[in-house]
């Protein structure tokens, strides 16, 4: 990895070549996007199952675009039964963890008889995209089916993209039936996002669609928002670890090739303050990089948008973090609870030398699905949140407008709508 010292010149050159990595950086593919939602809109299921076989290679009819409960019977068969459970096991963290973001409806009453709330129901129907292609990612099913079950929503409906012989990841579907999903369709990309947003004979219009996906899905989901709801735009995956002399350079190392793997767009990134541990991170690196599996994807990622940089002080240290908004960052010094207060930006925060990313992506509980490229600054994880609407409770009683009308008339002449004023004052005339 390359090793740089921590300056405001090259903290500047960092957050740009991280913010190449925007989806919205590649404009040259959005004609071919916006061509496929036209076409979904305007020809349905036809166009819909054109794709599927042009795409993925796979013929699709109406008859045989809804996964079955057949389907899902033969993927449990088909899994190692200790990985069902573990999916399981992860599952009921999940929830757990979104249980607690649930919020109540509330009223609250005057005695002059005004009466103020909010009224807090879910969104009716939700729509999940799960990516196929190089990987499958069950533990993306749970955390994005999970929350909208919590929050209430009572129809979920999957979309997923098929292989050639027309079936579809059976981990994705064990997942899917433990997670709660209601419906699922064997269709992918944009075509998929644009399926959910706009209704096919075949597929439901959602009312939100959330979900990973390569950059045809993530500039479809930002074409389609409006018309539907969605979670993010989302950006290659990210990891800064933040760490001082104390830190243990074995697991700094794995820590961070643990994010290179994903793609060749990932970035992964250590803010050190000791020159002793960016070295042995990177010895440690080239060892790790002889065994692993997907070597030449994190290496291509690493040569992309991998960084050491030397820190003069923790504060400056610090302060990087808090510029880069990292989707995961590790704290792996003397003090993390202490370095923690003083983060800002993240998108999720691992404390201490057994708080690996991994465990975030798996088990824990907290979501997964997180705010990427900067977006920490002013993006939240995935919750509960996303899936329930609040609708705002107002009722005045003749008491009470009467102590406020002379006010609310006076706002609104100042604004020039008399209109407004007078839907008040006539009620005292």
């Amino acid at each position: 990895m390359r090793t740089y010292k921590l300056t405001e010149e090259t903290k500047k050159e960092l957050l740009g070549n991280l913010l190449g990595r925007n989806p919205g950086s590649f404009g040259e593919y959005e004609s071919t996007v916006n061509e496929i939602i036209n076409n979904i809109r305007t020809n349905g299921d036809k166009a819909l199952f054109d794709y599927t076989l042009k795409f993925d290679k796979c013929s699709i009819t109406s008859e045989s675009v809804r996964i079955t409960k057949e389907e899902i019977e033969e993927a449990y068969k088909s899994l190692d039964s200790e990985f069902v459970e573990v999916m399981k096991r992860s599952a009921a963290n999940i929830r757990a963890f979104h249980e607690k973001q649930k919020r109540n409806t509330w009223i609250e009453t005057k005695d002059d008889g005004s009466i103020l709330g909010q009224r807090i129901l879910p969104i009716e129907i939700s729509g999940v995209y799960v990516p196929g292609g190089k990987a499958a990612y069950p533990s993306s099913v749970l955390m994005n089916v999970i929350p909208a079950k919590v929050a209430g929503v009572e129809r979920i409906v999957m979309c997923t993209p098929p292989g050639r012989d027309g079936k579809v990841n059976p981990a994705t579907l064990v997942a899917a039936d433990i997670a709660g999903v209601t419906e699922g369709y064997k269709v992918g990309g944009a075509q998929a996002i644009a399926a959910m947003a706009f209704g096919t004979e075949s597929v439901p219009k959602v009312d939100k669609i959330t979900g990973p996906g390569n950059i045809f899905v993530a500039l479809a989901k930002k074409a389609c928002f409006g018309h539907v709801s969605i979670d993010s735009i989302a950006g290659p995956s990210e990891i800064l670890v933040l760490a001082d002399e104390s830190a243990n350079p074995r697991y700094v190392a794995a820590d961070l090739l643990s994010q290179a793997e994903h793609d060749e767009m990932a970035s992964a990134i250590l803010v050190t303050t000791s020159e002793d541990v960016a070295k042995k991170v990177s010895d440690e690196i080239e060892g790790f990089l002889k065994t692993l599996e997907r070597a030449e994807i994190i290496r291509k990622s690493l040569e992309n948008y991998g960084y050491i940089f030397i820190a003069d002080s923790l504060d400056d240290a610090i302060d990087a973090a808090n510029a880069v908004a990292s989707e995961h960052l590790e704290i792996i010094t003397k003090n993390p609870f202490e370095v923690m207060t003083r983060i800002k930006n993240a998108g999720a925060i691992f404390l201490g030398d057994y708080s690996s990313e991994p465990l975030g992506d798996y088990y824990a509980g907290p979501n997964h699905i997180l705010p990427t490229n900067r977006t920490a600054r002013f993006f939240s994880p995935l919750s509960v949140d996303d899936f329930i609407k609040k609708t705002s409770i107002i009722s005045y009683s003749q008491e009470a407008l009467s102590k406020v009308h002379e006010d609310i008339e006076l706002f609104a002449k100042q604004e020039g709508l008399t209109a407004h004023a007078n839907s008040i004052a006539v009620r005292f005339e």
